[in-house]
């Protein structure tokens, strides 16, 4: 499976960067998180419960930060095992860029592969619900990120 996008946040590059490492904001970020803690510098473990058509499982996985490049961009990788559900690996590049003065456009480009049960669901029904999970975090992000901004605290005055 294959993905890009981009959004647009109303923040500047630096806040957007420090919450993309927050593993609090991440979690509550995350659709069907139950946990995410830091393991050092780059990386992660997580505990998510996902629904996808009729299989449901809790994945435990870790994820890995690479070549960062702060404020800018980082490669995350990652993978999860759900038991009889299957597991799921993949990794995406995230790259900041800031196209006006007080908000940051983040792109991605995700490579993802699904094993197990999962696989079996068949490739358009994993595609939809990729693509909802990755709307779902990004609605999420973006109202974390609005929370803290200057210029979410300015609008609201």
């Amino acid at each position: 499976m294959k993905m890009t996008g981009e959004v647009t946040l109303p923040a500047d590059r630096q806040t957007v960067w420090v919450k993309l490492n927050d593993p609090e904001v991440l979690q509550a970020c995350i659709p069907g998180c139950q946990s995410l803690e830091k393991t050092g510098e780059d990386g992660f473990v997580a505990i998510a419960k996902i629904k996808v058509g009729p299989v449901s499982a809790t994945f435990k996985g870790s994820v890995t930060l690479s070549d960062l490049d702060p404020p800018n961009s980082y490669r995350i990788s990652g993978q999860g095992e759900g038991g009889v559900a299957g597991f799921a690996k993949g990794g995406a590049l995230v790259t900041l860029s800031n196209p006006a003065v007080g908000s940051t456009t983040l792109t991605y480009d995700v490579e993802a592969t699904v094993g197990g049960k999962l696989a079996q669901l068949g490739g358009r029904l994993i595609d939809s619900i990729a693509k909802k999970m990755a709307d779902q975090f990004f609605a999420n992000f973006a109202e974390a990120v609005a929370r803290v901004s200057p210029a979410a605290t300015q609008k609201a005055s």
